[in-house]
């Protein structure tokens, strides 16, 4: 059946757990205490077909048996194994008592839920607090998902040693038609996430982080303040660049907290070098690139870790539908995208062409991006074109984890439309 907008396109369930039905006349698996003597215990002695029937069966030393009992306590006993060693434990009561110690320890080592921590955990410990005590400042909303992203990353870097430090991370992204990608470290990857939320610190009034380095950057761009502060260095990047990144993250969080407190005062616009963002939506956009890195140092690091909040994530996908009119008009004007043929210009703040954007799963929703100017807008009645997307593809997508080519994408409508989005989509990623 083809895809439907509105319709899922995939099914994501939880893998099944096989459960394996006890056989016939069989309870579930119990340990035999010791039992008594049978003279002792009323019961009938068996009789000669009876004892000609034991005797035939193959007998085990004690010590054997004992070596099954780990094995048997895992159900992971051929049935005859499992048989003797039952048979066992209702006549030894040492190796009763170590089968009960084994089952109960087969319980710890089968934990039904993760042992990491649930990402909103930290939003929900903060939020009864503050309903309890409300905070002088308050942290602004817009300036939440950064807070929350930068203390996750942070508690992932806590527990690192040493030479996790120097795990090699690749960085990625999409330039132009082509990804591309830049290898550094671990410690690498911190440094550069403090030099680009430099731009946001000066913007702020705060001291650049970079000091000379950043004054002797080719141009006030996140890749060439990067690679500045990386050439300044003496030596690689260690661990000791995750304390004055930490400070950094909590002097933005702070500052932007007074800056929303008072009254008339204009938030300060951040120079990206190329284009400049709103303090709040540069936030936002710090916020979605300390995610992005951090999946990349838990990656390098085989450590698992979760995407933000859905409510942070909605947030960072909105300020990408947002910026996708204005891509969309830069990589026409260096000749990036499909030919003109069915372009039509209308004035700003006027509905023109539009592709719905859906965004599948939690955080998600759906957004009219208009296609022909970046000042128009987008309109249902000029819908031309439809493309939905999971809502971690799309967020790899904008992060240049994902060729365009290979974003797996319900469309419907005009295929030159849907390719100059997805394409428009990947150039959001930068270093």
């Amino acid at each position: 059946m083809p895809w439907q907008p509105g319709q899922s396109r995939r099914s994501r369930t939880a893998p099944a757990v096989l459960r394996v039905p006890p056989g016939p006349g069989r309870g579930p698996p119990r340990v035999f205490m010791p039992r008594v003597s049978v003279e002792d215990g009323g019961r009938v002695l068996p009789g000669w077909e009876e004892w000609v029937e034991v005797k035939d069966r193959t007998v085990l030393e004690h010590h054997v048996l004992k070596s099954f009992l780990g094995a048997w306590a895992l159900a992971a006993c051929a049935p005859e194994e499992a048989g003797a060693v039952e048979d066992h434990l209702g006549g030894c009561g040492d190796c009763a008592q170590e089968a009960l110690r084994l089952r109960e320890a087969v319980g710890l080592l089968h934990r039904p839920d993760s042992l990491d921590l649930d990402p909103g955990l930290r939003t929900r410990v903060l939020d009864s607090c503050l309903e309890r005590r409300p905070p002088r400042i308050p942290v602004p909303g817009w300036a939440a998902p950064y807070d929350a992203e930068t203390a996750r990353l942070d508690a992932l870097l806590q527990d690192m040693g040493d030479s996790e430090w120097h795990a090699p991370v690749r960085l990625r992204w999409f330039a132009g038609e082509d990804a591309t990608s830049r290898r550094t470290t671990v410690a690498g990857v911190i440094a550069h996430l403090m030099s680009v939320d430099g731009l946001v610190a000066v913007a702020l009034g705060l001291d650049d982080p970079l000091g000379d380095a950043g004054a002797r950057a080719d141009r006030p761009t996140p890749a060439a303040r990067t690679e500045a502060y990386w050439r300044a260095s003496r030596f690689p990047p260690t661990r000791s660049v995750r304390a004055p990144w930490r400070e950094q993250t909590h002097d933005l969080v702070r500052t932007a907290s007074f800056t929303e407190e008072g009254e008339g005062t204009d938030r300060p616009t951040v120079s990206y070098g190329d284009f400049e963002l709103p303090l709040p939506d540069a936030m936002l956009d710090r916020a979605f690139e300390c995610w992005v890195h951090a999946e990349d140092i838990a990656r390098a690091v085989d450590y698992p870790y979760e995407p933000p909040a859905p409510r942070h994530l909605h947030g960072m996908i909105d300020l990408a539908a947002r910026m996708l009119p204005g891509v969309l008009a830069a990589r026409r004007r260096a000749g990036l995208t499909s030919p003109a043929r069915a372009r039509h210009l209308v004035a700003a703040g006027k509905p023109g062409r539009s592709l719905r954007l859906e965004i599948e799963g939690q955080g998600g929703g759906q957004w009219l991006i208009p296609l022909d100017s970046p000042g128009a807008v987008g309109s249902a009645e000029h819908e031309v074109a439809h493309v939905a997307l999971d809502v971690l593809e799309f967020c790899r997508l904008a992060a240049g984890h994902v060729v365009p080519r290979e974003a797996a994408a319900g469309q419907v409508g005009d295929r030159e439309a849907i390719r100059d989005v997805l394409y428009a989509a990947a150039t959001l990623s930068r270093m």
